[in-house]
């Protein structure tokens, strides 16, 4: 209990002494997707309907994958290629209604679990799924009718990441082939500083009683988002800090990048095109054709 307490102390004094505006990417800026508690606790997260700040809720994805289909020309048949798939919760809908779909993402439940679903709905047949981070993937000359790359992911990378991995996604593509980009739109943004905290014993942050501290910071030069995040474990005294960057792009500026990367033409839906998700007004869907 003391070395608890001491340890409690010495993370208390180092929140009291921290930087005070975190530089962008200096820890990574990003959530350590493929350590497998976190990944199991992010599960969680992506499969409570109660809310949707992991994945959309059911009634938005059906939605999303509604619009998808049509605006991909999609047939069964046809090969998916969903990156950064989570728990499978588009892809396997997709393969449902005929698609052959591929999904690679970093967190080990995520994927274990989208096997899982695959399996359930009769559709594994259809479905490959791969763990793996997608800045390190190559599937070049895969012939992929349509990608996918959902809930602003492509944003939690720094630009010469996003690049690439557009790049690598066109050359996935067969020629024809079309890729949808969902980003937050940047003239939506929240550009106000904050703070804020919270204590619970389950979450996303452990299954132990907790105390979080979360600071989010607005980089206007660089059009970044930077949260911090600081962790402390009340019945061990550690303390856990994780950086959030999210990068936020202009729409002339992705439409720029995606051509760069080798698509040919990119159509804009600023709030995804009005369909009925709750926050769709803070977004912008992209539909890219190699």
């Amino acid at each position: 209990m003391h070395d608890a307490k001491s340890k409690l102390t010495n993370a208390l004094w180092r929140i009291y002494n921290r930087m005070e505006r975190p530089s962008p990417w200096t820890t990574g800026g990003n959530l350590p997707w493929n350590d497998p508690d976190f990944s199991q606790r992010m599960l969680r997260e992506h499969l409570d309907e109660s809310h949707g700040a992991a994945s959309r809720q059911r009634a938005e994805r059906e939605a999303q994958i509604g619009w998808m289909w049509q605006k991909f020309g999609l047939q069964p048949g046809h090969h998916l290629f969903d990156v950064t798939c989570g728990p499978g919760l588009y892809a396997v809908e997709m393969a449902r209604r005929g698609c052959r779909v591929t999904g690679v993402d970093f967190g080990p439940a995520s994927i274990d679990y989208a096997k899982a679903l695959a399996k359930k709905a009769g559709v594994d047949d259809k479905c490959s799924f791969v763990q793996q981070d997608v800045r390190r993937m190559d599937f070049a000359g895969r012939d992929f009718d349509a990608a996918i790359l959902l809930y602003g992911q492509l944003a939690v990378m720094i630009r010469v990441e996003a690049g690439a991995l557009l790049a690598q996604i066109a050359q996935a593509l067969k020629p024809g082939g079309k890729l949808c980009v969902e980003l937050l739109n940047q003239e939506k943004v929240d550009k106000t500083d904050s703070s804020w905290w919270f204590t619970d014993d389950a979450g996303l942050w452990g299954d132990a009683p907790f105390l979080h501290l979360g600071e989010r910071f607005w980089d206007d030069d660089n059009k970044i988002s930077v949260e911090r995040y600081q962790i402390l474990h009340l019945e061990t005294g550690r303390l856990d800090e994780i950086h959030l960057c999210d990068q936020a792009y202009g729409v002339d500026e992705m439409v720029a990048m995606m051509k760069g990367a080798g698509f040919t033409a990119v159509d804009v839906y600023p709030a995804w095109a009005e369909l009925p998700l709750y926050d769709a007004d803070e977004w912008v869907a992209y539909v890219a054709r190699k």
